[in-house]
């Protein structure tokens, strides 16, 4: 019999052969910086995104994510009907209010005069606070002798205009031929709507007789909805606007600044004459605000522009509720809008001081590394 150890054993010399030869050839591959990079940027191209985790999960364990979906859908119409109680708590609380915000228009039209306890206010002048005795008295004296030679206008002479000015969301808005009409602006109140009516709020411009137009008071309302959307549930974030009504504004003639007169030459065809057509267009003007776009109640998408300048008004009515018309006075003398602008750059600072941080944790990992040495009255008619 012939022996067959040695032939068996030259195949398995052949393999460990082939496997070292193998690896070797793995090893040098993987020591290429070109193989290397392209196998980091299949790896970072691979998705580890939450969703595709969840794919990965047995149906059951889905099944019960599906059951804590429902509890969240649940969980957001109770928000809806917390955002409804919050907007009958605003309504309450509006009634409080109404009371000062009267008597403020009082002041600001010269109707009342605020008497010396009502006018009282810490001076911001450190050294008038020094002054004491005689000398303080001396003074008081002086300054009344000198008041009494100043004029004396009625009121708060243009001080919603001032707001206007003062707040760019507004001023942006307000064209040289607008001022005229906006310096008889007298009051601006939020009226919310009824109880049992939908939710909405509506903004109520009230003017002194002017030259203008006949209504003593512009309007415009806005509609709510605390609810979500049955498409999108879990968007839900509180109550939105969703539409808003403006007013007719009854202009005097020639008076209306929403629209200017163009004139056009037009040749005739056949005859060759030609006449001088008059046209009424379109006219950039605060007043336009009374006159809102219209969201279809057919389903239909708006344009890109009018979805953006829909936005922009449910901003500006949302600003005039929340901010201006509670804090008018702030907004007058100038405190609001340092408040706001210091609170933006307060929130920049912290962004800035973060990323800071950041980079210094980098750098700091950098020198810590040795392998990363570089590179890497008669209110107008609703619309």
């Amino acid at each position: 019999m012939a022996d067959n150890s040695n032939s068996e054993d030259v195949p398995s010399d052949s393999f460990e052969t082939a496997k070292t030869d193998k690896e070797k050839l793995t090893d040098q591959v993987m020591q290429s910086p070109q193989v290397l990079a392209a196998l980091q940027e299949r790896l970072e191209n691979v998705s580890h995104t939450p969703s595709s985790y969840i794919e990965t999960l047995p149906k059951a364990v889905k099944r019960r994510i599906d059951a804590l979906k429902q509890l969240q859908v649940k969980c957001a119409h109770i928000e809806a009907k917390f955002y409804e109680e919050v907007h009958d708590l605003e309504r309450k609380y509006a009634a409080l209010y109404q009371p000062l915000f009267d008597k403020r228009r009082d002041f600001v039209t010269g109707d009342v005069e605020p008497t010396d306890a009502e006018s009282e206010w810490p001076s911001e002048n450190e050294e008038e606070e020094r002054l004491a005795g005689d000398l303080k008295s001396k003074v008081v004296i002086a300054e009344k002798e000198a008041s009494a030679d100043e004029p004396n206008p009625k009121g708060i002479p243009e001080f919603w205009f001032t707001i206007f000015r003062n707040v760019d969301m507004l001023s942006e808005l307000v064209q040289e031929y607008d001022e005229p009409i906006l310096k008889h602006l007298q009051d601006i109140k939020v009226k919310f709507s009824d109880p049992g009516q939908p939710m909405s709020f509506s903004l109520e411009f009230h003017f002194e007789p002017n030259d203008y137009f006949t209504n003593s008071v512009l309007t415009k309302t806005y509609k709510m909805k605390s609810e979500p959307d049955t498409t999108d549930p879990f968007s839900f974030e509180g109550p939105e606007i969703v539409d808003c009504e403006g007013c007719t504004i009854e202009w005097k003639k020639g008076k209306n600044v929403t629209v200017k007169t163009i004139k056009k030459k037009q040749k005739h065809k056949g005859r060759g004459t030609v006449r001088t057509v008059t046209k009424q267009v379109p006219n950039d003007s605060f007043f336009n605000f009374f006159s809102p776009i219209k969201v279809s109640g057919d389903g239909e998408s708006l344009d890109e522009d009018s979805e953006f300048t829909l936005a922009s008004d449910f901003e500006i009515g949302h600003f005039f509720r929340e901010r201006i018309v509670p804090r008018a006075v702030l907004y007058f003398t100038g405190e609001a809008i340092e408040d706001d602008d210091n609170f933006e750059e307060g929130e920049e600072g912290e962004e800035e001081e973060l990323e800071g941080e950041e980079e210094g944790e980098e750098d700091d990992d950098a020198e810590n590394d040795p392998k990363r040495e570089s590179g890497q009255p008669a209110e107008c008619k609703q619309q």
